[in-house]
């Protein structure tokens, strides 16, 4: 419940910021972000259904997985700088898109650490 409670939460400052920092209507450019919180569970989950767990080495898909998760997590928070930089949202509207992304991603981090285990509660039951 708390994770979706967070989640409603880090959404919310996201919209909240084209709504309170915009005063022309058309500049919705925050909310690009939004995609990245679509994209960034991806590769994990694809790695999680293709790598065999039983094995205690390193496995090379899994770290390729993590690699561009972060790679995506990293450009969810550097895309609201960019747009500050160039003036296109202002500042406080990027720290408010900031704030969105460390509440959202510690969400999904979250789930996956609650959810990610492989024993009889877990997700990939479904």
């Amino acid at each position: 419940m708390e994770l979706s409670v967070f989640g409603v939460l880090g959404s919310d400052v996201a919209d909240k910021t084209c709504i309170n920092f915009s005063f022309v209507p058309s500049e919705y450019w925050p909310l690009f972000v939004l995609f990245f919180y679509v994209l960034s569970p991806i590769p994990y989950c694809i790695a999680r259904r293709l790598v065999d767990d039983t094995d205690a080495m390193s496995n090379a898909c899994k770290e390729l997985a993590i690699f561009l998760t972060t790679g995506i997590v990293v450009s969810a928070f550097g895309l609201p700088v960019v747009f500050a930089r160039a003036n296109l949202i202002k500042w406080g509207a990027c720290a408010l898109v900031l704030t969105g992304n460390t509440v959202i991603f510690a969400t999904i981090l979250g789930f996956f650490l609650v959810f990610g285990s492989n024993d009889d509660f877990s997700w990939q039951q479904w």
